[in-house]
């Protein structure tokens, strides 16, 4: 597959929003990532029935890889206001497994005090999900983790949003994060 600049800047974009607010990070725990032409399964094969898979961070023999959609991708960038961007979605994966797991619970960025109520946050949140009443994509109740990454995609793509009608979440995610993207 033909990989440009633009797609290397829009991974760049998505590995770099995240941790802007920590101008020395380092993702120690990426080696590479692939982009794919678009979606693919649990087998990572990008051709055929079953795909459904944007972007992942690898575990296993995967480890230290990130793997991506190359339409997710673009399309993460084409509206920069629908609460969806797969990339930075991943890159938040790996910034939650840069403390050694993957569990919503980023240990590295979040101060320890910050910790029970961020746990108590995500399980009232998903509540509300679980009764229609929550803006936030559904895709959040899968687990913790995933609950991160999806809401961390809210904050980043429509952060004033978030923090009107989340202003908890936002909150402990602006101290997360170390910035306020509300202010831009």
């Amino acid at each position: 597959m033909n990989v440009d600049q633009v797609d290397r800047l829009l991974v760049a974009s998505s590995a770099v929003i995240p941790v802007f607010g920590f101008p020395d990070w380092k993702y120690k725990n990426l080696s590479r990532v692939l982009l794919y032409p678009d979606t693919f399964n649990k087998d990572f094969q990008f051709e055929g029935g079953e795909r459904n898979i944007l972007g992942m961070v690898g575990e296993g023999y995967m480890n230290g890889q990130m793997i991506l959609s190359k339409s997710a991708l673009l399309r993460g960038f084409s509206n920069p206001e629908d609460k969806e961007n797969t990339a930075i979605h991943e890159f938040v994966h790996l910034l939650d497994k840069s403390d050694g797991a993957t569990d919503g619970v980023p240990e590295n960025l979040m101060r320890h005090e910050y910790t029970l109520p961020w746990l108590k946050m995500i399980h009232q949140e998903m509540q509300q999900i679980e009764k229609g009443r929550s803006d936030i994509n559904p895709y959040a109740l899968t687990n913790e983790a995933e609950f991160f990454a999806v809401v961390s995609e809210y904050f980043f793509e429509k952060p004033k949003q978030l923090r009107d009608k989340h202003p908890g979440l936002y909150a402990l995610l602006m101290e997360t994060f170390s910035q306020d993207p509300a202010k831009r």
